[in-house]
């Protein structure tokens, strides 16, 4: 009799499942003040407007301090990519999830923990967040987050919605700036909506070279050797990274903060963070000083200090870092790196 009848049990139990999910969605509406969102269709000009927007789950958890609620305005003849510094700890990873997990509560037919909102519909959601490497394949955190970019930018349209979470860290300083640069100018041809989090300061230079990237950043008060957090994303972009007062909040013994705060005032006198170059259009640079640039190539770096002077921690070793730079982590297991570094530990003791 079950089994004469088993159409009909599974049509009711897939009806009861659909009546649970959405008494479930508003039940949490109700209790936590969503609204519901004004949804444009896809055909539609872009647009991603929220206003105090909060983290579904991350409101809901005591940390000991208020939530702060934050709004985003995104429109793709004015702002399609927003490009976010701060310290860690501010805020910039909860900000881009909630981002995209109202999007997707929206789309789900959920209402959405924000005041208002107005947005487009995206036809995906692309995210590269966190850092993990694949031991068992022999892969770095690096090579793990090319790979992503990779699936992100091969597969991405106009129409997405793409989360960068520090693009381009799991490599040396130039390098990742490098990466992070020219993906951004992917993502700027591709007219995708983007929000881009990133430590590389230089990066925020990009903006000044492509409209439709904005540079906001997370409000951050200094209370002498402290600093607060205040949640709250601004226009503009951040003028620290605060990277040495985060480590004393964790905790960090005080003579290693003591002594970073000694390594920074040096490197910060040496270094070529103010003269590190900016991706000039060609033709642009030739109408205002004629400039040289190459031949083969449609923008150039153009720098302000000559190419020997890249910042180096041991210029006396130049032999060693010129081996460096010919080594390819990403065709060494760990172990080989290990070894490696070994090694090269004891070339430079001899």
């Amino acid at each position: 009799e079950i089994n004469s009848n088993a159409r009909r049990v599974q049509q009711t139990a897939n009806d009861i499942a659909v009546a649970d999910t959405l008494a479930g969605l508003a039940f949490v509406a109700e209790n936590n003040h969503y609204v519901r969102p004004s949804l444009h269709p896809l055909e539609a000009p872009r647009k991603l407007f929220l206003k105090d927007s909060r983290h579904p789950v991350i409101e809901q958890i005591d940390l000991g301090e208020v939530f702060v609620p934050n709004d985003l305005d995104m429109e793709e003849s004015k702002c399609r990519i927003m490009l976010i510094t701060g310290p860690n700890m501010a805020g910039k990873s909860t900000y881009m999830r909630q981002v995209a997990l109202i999007v997707l509560m929206a789309q789900c037919g959920s209402f959405v923990p924000v005041s208002s909102s107005e947005f487009s519909v995206v036809d995906r959601i692309f995210t590269r967040v966190g850092a993990s490497d694949n031991l068992t394949l022999g892969q770095s955190t690096f090579m793990l987050e090319m790979n992503e970019a990779a699936a992100i930018l091969n597969n991405a349209t106009e129409r997405s919605l793409i989360i960068l979470d520090e693009i381009g860290r799991g490599t040396s300083t130039f390098d990742g700036i490098s990466i992070a640069w020219a993906i951004v100018e992917y993502i700027q041809k591709l007219s995708a909506l983007t929000l881009c989090a990133t430590h590389y300061h230089e990066l925020t230079a990009i903006a000044q070279e492509l409209d439709s990237v904005k540079n906001f950043s997370i409000r951050v008060e200094e209370e002498g050797e402290k600093i607060v957090f205040l949640r709250k994303i601004v226009s503009g972009e951040a003028d620290k990274s605060y990277g040495v007062q985060v480590a004393r909040l964790a905790g960090l013994p005080k003579s290693v903060v003591n002594r970073a705060l000694e390594v920074m005032e040096q490197l910060e006198e040496t270094s070529m963070v103010h003269h590190l170059p900016v991706l000039i259009d060609e033709t642009q640079q030739k109408q205002k000083n004629s400039a040289e640039v190459s031949e083969n190539s449609g923008s150039s770096w153009v720098n302000s200090v000559n190419e020997d002077q890249q910042l180096s921690l041991f210029p006396e070793e130049s032999l060693y870092l010129d081996e460096l730079r010919k080594l390819n982590l990403n065709d060494m297991t760990p172990l080989q790196a290990l070894n490696y570094l070994h090694e090269l530990t004891d070339k430079l003791r001899q």
